[in-house]
């Protein structure tokens, strides 16, 4: 259940720390990246290549966060070959599936197809690097290099419901459409959650992103 998800997070947030230059000792890490266009809520951002495990969970989306978020959260608290603990970082990252991916389970393989399953993602901190980075243990666990990447981005507050998500990715595709932007082929939009369950609805941080496709020469 999604209160389950917002309890483990509140626990990860609270015993774990991720450092950023100038953050207060207890801040928890994000990904740096440059905005290059603005317009209200919606930024084109441009991400330096980062490290990530992602696991992908079956089911409907509350759901799938729910579950991908604490198998991801046993694989930071210690069950990887180093049993090294790694710090939380923001955001929690949940994307669907793409058509056909096999989904690592106990027994057997499933074979899902999309709109059945999500990834969930924890962005590494930024102190590992592929060699430096503890293994899972967990099959279902992978760490994944995450390229390089142009992101069109619409920030929301509130409550994470399906409602939301479509509201504010139909606001997403009418501002990258206002700005002459197309998402990569083949890519779709991931989901984006950053604060801790205790935060007020009206203060939550969320966001919408769909990587875009390269910028021509008079792109913005």
């Amino acid at each position: 259940m999604l209160k389950s998800f917002l309890l483990g997070l509140a626990v990860a947030l609270s015993v774990t720390s991720g450092l950023t230059a100038g953050a207060p000792a207890m801040a928890v890490e994000e990904p740096r990246y440059v905005v290059s266009l603005e317009d209200g809520p919606f930024q084109v951002r441009e991400y330096p290549p980062l490290l990530a495990a992602e696991t992908t969970v079956a089911g409907g989306r509350a759901e799938a966060v729910n579950d991908g978020f604490r198998t991801l959260a046993r694989f930071i608290f210690g069950a990887n070959r180093g049993r090294e603990s790694i710090a939380m970082t923001a955001p929690v990252i949940q994307a669907r599936a793409p058509r056909g991916e096999t989904i690592a389970m106990t027994a057997p393989v499933i074979q899902t197809p999309a709109g059945d399953a999500y990834v969930v993602q924890f962005l590494m901190p930024s102190q590992y690097t592929a060699e430096t980075v503890p293994q899972p243990i967990d099959p279902a666990v992978r760490i994944v290099p995450v390229p390089a990447r142009r992101m069109a981005v619409v920030r929301f507050t509130g409550l994470w419901t399906d409602g939301a998500m479509r509201r504010e990715e139909e606001a997403l595709r009418a501002a990258m459409a206002r700005h002459g932007l197309s998402a990569a082929a083949g890519e779709s939009p991931s989901y984006a959650f950053y604060d801790p369950p205790w935060t007020p609805f009206f203060l939550r941080r969320n966001e919408v992103m769909v990587p875009l496709a390269p910028a021509s020469p008079s792109a913005p």
